[in-house]
């Protein structure tokens, strides 16, 4: 069946109000998002060194700072947080357990098994005879 441009795979037509909005778009709201964050963390400092001068209590400066310590790595993550997933979009993990064997054998056999003149190898090479 050719896929025709404008409908989905089962032949339903593709609303663009259901488009998901543009790489663009979403990179410039991550970007406001982190520059929102990070804007606290200069002021921070600056009222860190303000109470320094205000109280001369080493405490709070230190406290405040601890506060803003945070801010980057938050920043970040937030930042690069992706749009929350719709629930018609494909999952991508498989969560069905799959067994990997050790030592991988092909799928078919080497030796027809309807021959009579083929033998069986053995590993310890008792059929070669004795010594």
């Amino acid at each position: 069946m050719k896929r025709e441009l404008g409908f989905d795979d089962e032949g339903r037509p593709v609303l663009i109000t259901a488009a998901a909005p543009a790489y663009e778009e979403q990179h410039r709201q991550r970007v406001r998002k982190y520059l929102a964050i990070m804007s606290f963390r200069i002021p921070a400092l600056i009222l860190a060194a303000g109470a320094y001068g205000l109280w001369h209590n080493g405490l709070i400066s230190l406290a405040i700072i601890a506060v803003s310590l945070p801010l980057p790595w938050m920043a970040v993550l937030i930042a690069n947080d992706r749009p929350p997933r719709r629930a018609e979009e494909p999952r991508r993990f498989n969560d069905v357990p799959r067994r990997t064997q050790l030592f991988p054998r092909p799928d078919r056999r080497a030796i027809d098994a309807g021959t009579s003149t083929a033998q069986p190898h053995s590993a310890g090479g008792a059929d070669r005879g004795s010594h």
